[in-house]
């Protein structure tokens, strides 16, 4: 059973920068029977993009039910196979002339700096190559602002109607936060520059200390929690 995927419609967009995206699936939220997202808000788990596109296949949601409960319940070979697909991955992106990132928590949010094979994480096994995640959790986050991620290891915060405190103190420390808003982005919002993420998905290529604006997508467009952000909710300067 494959573990990754050489990306969706939105990862690929960066092959026009010259990178390629490998990313995870993972079965989101307790769907599996094991929470993978322990910090998802309940607009989030709302709005997942986990049926999105090839997701609203019953054979794709089983494949990640699938590879969430090996995961869980052999986690030997499951690191095993992804380290070994990362490999063949990176060697694959360099024959089609484009660097090879990775994204792990596509439908996710696991520290995968603490999940190690032979005491290694796969960010310390593979230095070299690059790799990025968007999180809700404020403590690996409060991590990467402090620098105590590795140097391959890029996060972006994502906010959502639970957070929103804790989001602007990462702006206000240098790292980013991604927003979802509805139809259309502002240009500022807490005096921050809000730059499209919807242009490619290279998180890491970002400068720092900005709002990552996003389009409500797919089920999204029907939250009334206060994860999707209004039109009117941007612009805030306090």
């Amino acid at each position: 059973m494959p573990l990754l995927n050489s990306g969706n419609a939105k990862t690929r967009k960066g092959e026009k920068l010259g990178w390629i995206t490998y990313g995870l699936h993972l079965a989101p939220f307790n769907l599996s029977g094991f929470n993978v997202c322990k910090d998802a808000s309940a607009g989030c788990a709302a709005a997942c993009l986990n049926t999105a596109g090839r997701g609203a296949m019953s054979s794709v949601q089983k494949a990640r039910i699938a590879k969430t409960r090996l995961f869980f319940n052999d986690r030997e070979k499951f690191l095993s196979d992804l380290f070994s697909e990362i490999a063949k991955s990176a060697k694959s992106a360099v024959r089609k002339g484009l660097q090879p990132c990775f994204r792990l928590n596509l439908t996710s949010d696991l520290p995968w700096e603490k999940i190690k094979l032979n005491g290694q994480s796969v960010l310390e096994a593979f230095p070299s190559l690059q790799f990025y995640d968007y999180t809700k959790s404020a403590e690996r986050m409060c991590a990467f602002v402090n620098g105590e991620m590795p140097a391959n290891y890029h996060l972006t915060f994502s906010r959502s109607e639970s957070n929103g405190a804790i989001a602007v103190g990462f702006l206000r420390s240098g790292g980013n936060v991604a927003m979802v808003w509805r139809k259309s982005l502002p240009q500022f919002n807490y005096g921050v520059p809000v730059i499209d993420g919807d242009e490619t998905d290279l998180r890491f290529l970002d400068p720092s200390g900005v709002i990552v604006g996003l389009k409500e997508k797919g089920l999204a467009k029907k939250d009334l929690t206060g994860f999707v952000l209004e039109p009117t909710e941007g612009g805030v300067n306090e």
